[in-house]
C-alpha cells in the first residue's frame, strides 16, 4: 500500500530545498555581519556558491569560475544597486541567480520569466477581475507580482531573460529600482521596499528576440559578465558534475566512466564555437547555435539515457552523436555545411575518433 503521507518527489527541487543542509550548516557557523533580512553573510553566500566547508559539512560548488566575479555580484546585492548577470547562453546565469536568491533570501521562487509576451502587470501588479467588477479597486482585489511581494518582504526577485521583455515593459522597473517604491494609483497607495529587497536580472545579447535595455534602465543595474569556461578541463568538470546531478534526479542508472565522451563533446563544441581546432591549424565555419556548456550537458544527459535504456550502460560515441548533430545543425542549410566540413576535415582525420565519425555520419544522413 502506498504511503500517502510521504512527500512526493519532484523533478527539480528548488535550490533552497535541494541544498537545505548546506545552507543550514553555513548559517550555524556564520558569525560575520549580515545585511538586514539576509539569511547568510556575504562571505557565507560566496562560500555556498563556490564551495568550501561549514563545520563538518562539505559545501559543494554550485559555480565554477572566478571568485572575484561572484564577490562583486554579492557585494552589489548588498547595496541599493540591482544586479544584471550578462553572458551568452549557457554561462550559468540562471543557475547563479537561483542560488544567490536561495542563499540570501531563502526563497528562489519569486521569479519573472521574461518573454515577448510579458506584460507590465507581470512586473507591477494585476487584478482579480471578478472581485474588481464586484467590489471595485481594493487591496483584496489586488494580485501582487513577484516584484511587489519581494518589496513587501525584503527579499530578492529574479527576472530571467530581461532583454526578451518588450522595452516599454522593461521600463516599468525604473521607478522600482530608483525610488524603491511601487505606486498603486488605483488605491492611492504605494508599496515601499523593505531592507533586503533587490533585483537580480539575467540577459544575453546574442540570442534572437533581444530588446536592448534603455540607457535609463541600464544605469540602474551593476552588470557582471559571466564568461564561458576558460579551458577544456574546466568545462569538462562542469559538464560531468551537472550530468551526475541530473542523472540522480532523473533516476538514470549510473554509467561507467563517461569522462572520455564528455571531453569529446566539449571539444567539438569548443572548436565549432571558436571557429578553430584546438591545435590552431584549421579554421572552421562557426554554426549559428550557441553550442554552450548547457547544451553540452543536455547532449551528454541524453546520451546517458540512451546508454542506460538501449545500450549496455557505457556511454559511447553513438549515444552522443545524435544530440551533437541536433545541437549544431539549427539552420538546415548553413549549419549543415559547417557540420559536414568539420566532420570531413577534422573528425575524419583523427584516428581515435573513427567511432565518432561513423556514428555522426549515420545520424547526419
Amino acid at each position: 500500500m502506498t504511503d500517502v503521507t510521504a512527500p512526493t518527489p519532484v523533478l527539480r527541487p528548488h535550490a533552497e530545498q535541494e541544498f537545505a543542509a548546506e545552507l543550514a550548516a553555513l548559517a550555524a557557523v556564520d558569525d560575520r555581519p549580515r545585511p538586514a533580512n539576509w539569511r547568510l553573510s556575504p562571505w557565507a553566500v560566496v562560500t555556498y556558491l563556490l564551495g568550501g566547508t561549514a563545520g563538518d559539512v562539505v559545501v559543494t560548488p554550485k559555480y565554477v569560475g572566478s571568485r572575484r566575479l561572484i564577490e562583486v555580484a554579492v557585494a552589489t546585492i548588498a547595496t541599493d544597486r540591482a544586479l544584471l548577470l550578462l553572458g551568452v547562453p549557457g554561462t550559468a546565469k540562471s543557475w547563479v541567480s537561483e542560488h544567490l536568491a536561495a542563499a540570501i533570501s531563502g526563497d528562489s521562487t519569486l521569479l519573472i520569466q521574461g518573454t515577448a509576451g510579458t506584460a507590465e502587470e507581470t512586473i507591477r501588479y494585476g487584478w482579480n477581475y471578478a472581485r474588481l467588477l464586484a467590489e471595485g479597486p481594493s487591496e483584496a482585489a489586488l494580485v501582487p507580482s513577484p516584484v511587489m511581494t519581494a518589496m513587501r518582504t525584503g527579499a530578492l526577485v529574479r527576472i530571467e531573460e530581461l532583454t526578451r521583455i518588450p522595452s516599454d515593459v522593461q521600463d516599468a522597473l525604473i521607478t522600482v529600482l530608483s525610488e524603491k517604491t511601487l505606486p498603486v494609483p488605483e488605491l492611492g497607495t504605494e508599496v515601499q521596499a523593505r531592507h533586503g529587497f533587490n533585483v537580480i536580472a539575467t540577459a544575453n545579447d546574442r540570442d534572437r528576440g533581444v530588446n536592448d535595455l534603455s540607457a535609463a534602465l541600464r544605469r540602474r543595474f551593476n552588470t557582471v559578465v559571466l564568461p564561458l569556461p576558460a579551458g577544456v578541463e574546466e568545462e569538462v568538470g562542469i559538464v560531468a558534475t551537472r550530468v551526475a546531478e541530473l542523472g540522480r534526479i532523473l533516476d538514470l542508472p549510473p554509467a561507467a566512466d563517461a569522462t572520455a565522451e564528455i571531453r569529446r563533446v566539449v571539444t567539438v563544441f569548443r572548436e565549432l564555437r571558436d571557429g578553430l581546432t584546438q591545435d590552431g591549424r584549421t579554421s572552421l565555419k562557426v554554426p549559428s547555435g550557441s553550442l554552450s556548456t548547457a547544451e553540452a550537458i543536455s547532449v551528454v544527459t541524453g546520451g546517458l539515457a540512451l546508454a542506460a535504456h538501449f545500450g549496455d550502460g557505457v556511454l559511447r560515441a553513438a549515444d552522443v552523436a545524435g544530440g551533437i548533430v541536433g545541437a549544431v545543425v539549427k539552420d538546415p542549410v548553413a549549419d549543415r555545411i559547417a557540420w559536414t566540413e568539420y566532420l570531413e576535415a577534422v573528425v575524419r582525420e583523427r584516428g581515435d575518433w573513427r567511432d565518432f565519425y561513423r556514428a555522426c555520419r549515420e545520424v547526419s544522413g
